[in-house]
């Protein structure tokens, strides 16, 4: 079962954006990212919930995506995630941001998974300002942007592929839109 969430759970670049996500949903992604994995037990961080269109444009806007298709505009018009979680760190609680670097990705894959157990997809997006995100979300300095997760309902294709040895990993879209996303093989990654 979780090998199956997490083969649903992909990066997704396009959302159904007349399919909401509440408040209530994001509050139960973040209550299975609390018992997730913390160095030291520090727990650093706190979980701005961004559902409100006007915010979720707002931060839409401050957001970077796909670099790997430089020449493409993602998400497409229309196809914007209609929620974010931006994870941030509590400086008063630890001011120490690398510490936690890991503890990061462990609190957003677990809210991915989540997400997909409930026909949700998302996509972690580090191409951001913390400085202009804390700023356009009106967070005070003791709380610092470390990672958005978008959170929709996926409106995409993406298909897996497996790759050769020495094949390129990079993602790819073909004329009809779908979204291939090349894996090693398992003999190829296992030393």
């Amino acid at each position: 079962m979780i090998k199956d969430l997490v083969i649903k759970s992909r990066s997704y670049r396009g959302y159904d954006e007349s399919r909401k996500v509440s408040r209530e949903e994001l509050l139960e992604l973040v209550d299975c990212a609390r018992f997730a994995p913390s160095s030291v037990n520090g727990q650093p961080f706190r979980y701005l919930l961004v559902y409100e269109k006007e915010k979720v444009d707002r931060l839409q806007a401050l957001t970077g995506w796909a670099r790997a298709l430089p020449d493409m505009k993602l998400p497409h018009p229309g196809k914007c995630p209609t929620a974010f979680i931006v994870i941030c760190q509590n400086t008063e609680w630890d001011d120490n941001l690398n510490r936690y670097l890991r503890d990061v990705g462990a609190v957003a894959q677990t809210m991915l998974l989540a997400a997909a157990e409930k026909d949700l997809g998302g996509i972690m997006i580090g191409n951001f300002s913390p400085e202009r995100v804390a700023q356009a979300m009106d967070l005070p300095e003791t709380i610092v942007p470390m990672l958005i997760v978008a959170i929709g309902r996926p409106d995409e294709k993406i298909v897996l592929t497996e790759i050769e040895n020495g094949q390129s990993t990079k993602y790819y879209r073909d004329e009809q839109d779908v979204h291939y996303v090349p894996k090693r093989k398992l003999e190829d990654i296992v030393i």
